[in-house]
């Protein structure tokens, strides 16, 4: 049985509190799209998805093993700096959550290590080479594969039903949207679960409680997977409803192609040990299946907060994580004052966001509309116009042409809290 002290303690603690964080903020990864178009209710949809991160958790270590073993040095991490990462971390994730932002919980996580690691043991500590192709790369791709994989596959599904019954068509789509839903949360706790476990691993180490090079001790995955459960039943409301109704709106067909085309990039990159972000994965999906419907609008505004969130991510979470660890320098009074400091900040965070609650009982209530931009009027421009007869009943009854949709729509700034 490992030996704790009480910086141990205190970092594997808060390791799983972000772990909790992680999983309310990324619920809407694997269950905004089924939410969205009513193919499963909001509480029924978060448990199932609870408890297959849970089983997911315990399928692979590939990705906890990148990050206590791959991308920074073990021998120059103190259990302080792994304290300091995760404040970062937490804190990034709850300030997007209170916005309603679909961040990456992923690259707050390495961006709070990054910057602690700097802090304590300068540059030389993060290996460039680790971080440029299992985390930045992925970054980059994931959401383009993702999005060209969904955009590709809805058309091939309104394509494929353009002669069946429009209501047959869409029940079969919603069992297989909660087929593929059930196969995302799979692949999100076989990916973001392992994070927390390659942190609590590292801080084991870094402590002296493990050997170096050590996988992650059984009661690390089991307690993992059930802090990233526990969070994932709680449900982040705010982000389900901008993912689900704020980017665009999706139906049956979208949501299955999304959610397939997601889980398939997810699990691909947890086989190969990438720590991917689920976020950026099925971000990505959503839009390609909102551009690959006929007459089908991506809401760019908030599209494009969402990427200035995501290129803030790394650089905010490791500046407040190499500030933590300044602070932590000082001894023990210091990992005291960042200890309060992060308490404080996540109560004032809950605070605000009692002012507009957002639950399981209003998380598709959204009037937001925006008009068709220059890209998706592009994509309609060049996409075929659809069959006559039944194909016209599986589809929304949206006009073919986007200046026709913008005209009877109101035009409105896309705002989610």
């Amino acid at each position: 049985m490992e030996s704790f002290s009480l910086i141990l303690a205190i970092v594997v603690v808060t390791a799983l509190a972000f772990d909790f964080t992680n999983g309310f903020h990324d619920t809407a990864n694997a269950m905004a799209t089924t939410i969205s178009t009513g193919a499963m209710k909001p509480k029924v949809a978060v448990a199932m998805s609870a408890v297959l991160n849970l089983v997911g958790a315990f399928l692979s270590v590939e990705v906890a093993n990148t990050i206590s073993k791959g991308l920074v040095d073990e021998a120059g991490i103190r259990p302080e700096v792994i304290f300091a990462a995760l404040v970062g971390a937490i804190l990034w994730n709850l300030l997007t959550w209170l916005v309603g932002l679909p961040s990456s919980s992923s690259h707050a996580l390495m961006g709070g290590l990054i910057g602690a690691t700097i802090a304590s043991a300068g540059v030389g500590a993060v290996h460039g080479d680790v971080l440029v192709t299992k985390v930045l790369i992925p970054a980059i791709a994931a959401p383009l594969v993702a999005g060209i994989a969904a955009l590709l596959a809805t058309r091939l599904t309104y394509s494929l039903g353009s002669k069946a019954d429009g209501n047959a068509s869409k029940k079969g789509y919603r069992a297989g949207q909660i087929a593929s839903a059930g196969l995302v949360s799979l692949a999100h706790g076989t990916n973001d679960a392992q994070k927390t476990m390659g942190v609590i691993t590292l801080a084991l180490v870094a402590g002296g409680a493990v050997a170096p090079d050590s996988d992650p001790p059984m009661w690390v995955i089991l307690s993992a997977g059930l802090a990233i459960a526990l969070g994932t039943y709680l449900g982040g409301w705010r982000i389900i409803r901008t993912m689900g109704k704020g980017l665009t709106d999706l139906q049956p067909q979208q949501g299955f192609a999304a959610q397939t085309s997601a889980a398939t990039v997810i699990l691909a990159s947890s086989h190969l040990g990438f720590s991917l972000s689920t976020t950026h994965s099925v971000s990505g999906s959503v839009m390609g299946a909102g551009l690959g419907r006929k007459g089908g609008v991506v809401r760019w505004s908030t599209a494009t907060r969402m990427f200035v969130a995501w290129g803030l991510t790394l650089p905010a979470a490791a500046l407040v994580g190499a500030l933590a660890e300044y602070v932590t320098g000082f001894g023990s009074w210091g990992t005291a004052v960042v200890a309060v400091f992060l308490i404080a900040s996540s109560a004032a965070i809950w605070k605000l966001s009692r002012r507009e609650v957002v639950d399981h009982t209003n998380v598709n209530d959204t009037d937001d509309a925006e008009p068709a931009g220059v890209v998706t009027t592009a994509m309609a421009a060049v996409t075929p116009p659809p069959a006559t007869g039944s194909a016209k009943a599986s589809e929304d009854p949206i006009p073919a042409f986007p200046s026709q949709a913008t005209a009877e729509r109101t035009p409105t700034t896309t705002t989610t809290v």
